[in-house]
């Protein structure tokens, strides 16, 4: 059993089976925060919330100030009803890493999930500033503005999250809800065939995607597509 195996069981969606190649990578090399990462992701995806919170437990012990772990722990956090948590370790995680826009967008994805829609706005604004060409972030605030009411702001900035991504603009404000669906679903496909046609992954192609996220607006996209889907399959659990 190996870590390329088990990585790509994970992504086949053939979470069991990566599960039991983690365990056992895990019993003979106990000290990898790599292999206790997937095994939390993976044992988030199969809905152990608690033995997930134990292994991202672990990678922070590891290593307290990597932000990555930090903001995959609040997800876990969130799943199990902890939501005041879960805004404390992004807030750790944006005190720690400020300049980083995904940061900010993380952050506001929860804030909207649990109700939070002005923070949810002031957190996707900040993150737009940092990173004015983040056409997930556009999008996801429009449909922050759409909840509040706010149609005319909305379109706006659903329009530009299309000039970024190369899909034409909605054509009346009328049309945003299932013009944008559309437009994200497109989105979403694209990141799924990019996925698909990735080589075999190897621990330094591992190490860019990571890197990738914190860099690369088309990384962080397959990533809120990941979580967005994840969160849909499994509900929202607000407090």
């Amino acid at each position: 059993m190996d870590f390329e195996k088990g990585v790509a069981q994970y992504k086949e969606g053939n979470f069991e089976a990566a599960l039991a190649i983690f365990h056992e990578l895990i019993s003979r090399e106990a000290s990898n925060p790599i292999f206790y990462l997937y095994r939390g992701r993976i044992l988030t995806r199969l809905g152990k919330g608690l033995e997930a919170l134990a292994d991202f437990d672990v990678l922070i012990q590891f290593e307290p100030y990597t932000t990555d772990y930090i903001s995959d722990r609040a997800v876990v956090l969130h799943l199990l009803g902890r939501n005041e948590e879960a805004i404390a370790e992004l807030d750790r995680a944006a005190n720690l890493d400020p300049n980083n826009p995904y940061r900010y967008s993380s952050r506001a994805y929860l804030k909207d999930r649990i109700g939070d829609l002005a923070g949810a706005i002031a957190d996707y604004e900040k993150a737009i500033q940092l990173d004015p060409e983040d056409a997930v972030a556009y999008n996801n605030l429009g449909l922050v503005e759409e909840k509040m009411g706010r149609k005319e702001k909305a379109h706006q900035n659903f329009s530009k999250a299309d000039a970024l991504s190369g899909y034409p603009p909605k054509k009346s404000p009328e049309q945003i809800s299932d013009s944008s669906s559309v437009s994200l679903e497109k989105r979403t496909e694209n990141s799924i065939q990019k996925m698909a046609q990735t080589p075999k992954l190897t621990m330094s192609h591992f190490i860019s995607v990571v890197k990738g996220v914190l860099t690369d607006g088309a990384t962080r996209e397959e990533f809120l597509a990941f979580l967005s889907r994840f969160f849909d399959k499994n509900g929202s659990k607000n407090s």
